[in-house]
């Protein structure tokens, strides 16, 4: 753990690696990467994001008996998961019993398979789309589900969100929750680029086939894959140049209005 903390560090800006720095506490020690707590994060108004109630992960289909029993025990039983129909049906949640699951697929039904990734790689600038674009096109059905949940989620419960790598379409709903609790953008990028550490070792896994596969360089693939602040902003960005705000965005397309907002920060600051 300390190694992943002294990448971190060496990784995202200096400033923000102190919000990072406490990875033995936020990653959950679960059969399942990228598992960690959204909790600790400071706030503009001097507040700080609650531990315990928001958890964001990648795929949970290997979770074993024991990872149930402390999913159970941190008060998991609310699970929204970004990916496709067929994608789920694959590799399917395994879920704590009572587990309240909601499939929120908008977006993923058409998830390019290995011959389809390997053309995108080759033309270069895929995760450019996935965030401008379709990220804008599908954010609104995509992520209703999980601001709904979050609203009226027990307040003793917790809400675990998650896709299959969980960097991308998770890492764009984290970065919407976070920004309506007015947590720093600086931060918030630093939380998103955490995912190129915390999925290292699924990476190098993935690369290596692909680079084959592309006729590319294993360097070139990673390049490709790797996460970008640029990517979030032009996420962002094209949620301001269609609704004006991102709190419009979250007005018109989520149902989330500045009473809902108000809601949010009360549930999940202090």
């Amino acid at each position: 753990m300390k190694k992943i903390i002294l990448a971190i560090a060496a990784f995202i800006p200096a400033i923000a690696a102190a919000q990072l720095a406490d990875s033995s506490k936020r990653i959950v020690p679960v059969n399942a990467a990228n598992f960690r707590d959204i909790g600790g994060y400071k706030t503009t108004d001097g507040k700080e994001v609650v531990w315990g109630k928001v958890y964001r992960s990648a795929a949970i289909n290997k979770l074993t008996d024991a990872d149930l029993k402390l999913l159970d025990k941190k008060g998991i039983h609310t699970v929204v998961d970004f990916r496709g129909t067929r994608e789920a049906a694959l590799a399917a949640d395994r879920l704590p019993q009572d587990t309240d699951y909601t499939l929120s697929p908008a977006g993923s039904e058409n998830i390019p398979d290995a011959a389809q990734l390997v053309s995108l790689l080759k033309q270069g600038n895929f995760l450019e789309k996935m965030y401008g674009i379709d990220g804008a096109k599908y954010a609104g059905d995509r992520y209703r589900s999980l601001f709904m949940k979050l609203l009226t989620v027990d307040q003793k419960e917790a809400v675990l969100y998650h896709c299959t790598g969980g960097r991308d379409r998770t890492g764009m709903a984290t970065a919407l929750l976070l920004y309506i609790l007015k947590v720093p953008q600086q931060t918030i990028e630093a939380d998103y680029l955490a995912s190129n550490i915390y999925l290292a070792k699924a990476n190098k896994e993935m690369f290596a086939p692909m680079a084959k596969l592309s006729g590319m360089s294993t360097e070139e693939v990673e390049k490709e894959f790797a996460l970008r602040p640029e990517l979030l902003r032009d996420f962002f960005s094209q949620l301001k140049q269609q609704y004006g705000s991102i709190e419009n965005f979250m007005q018109q397309e989520l149902a989330v209005g500045p009473k809902e907002i108000a809601q949010l920060r009360s549930r999940y600051t202090r």
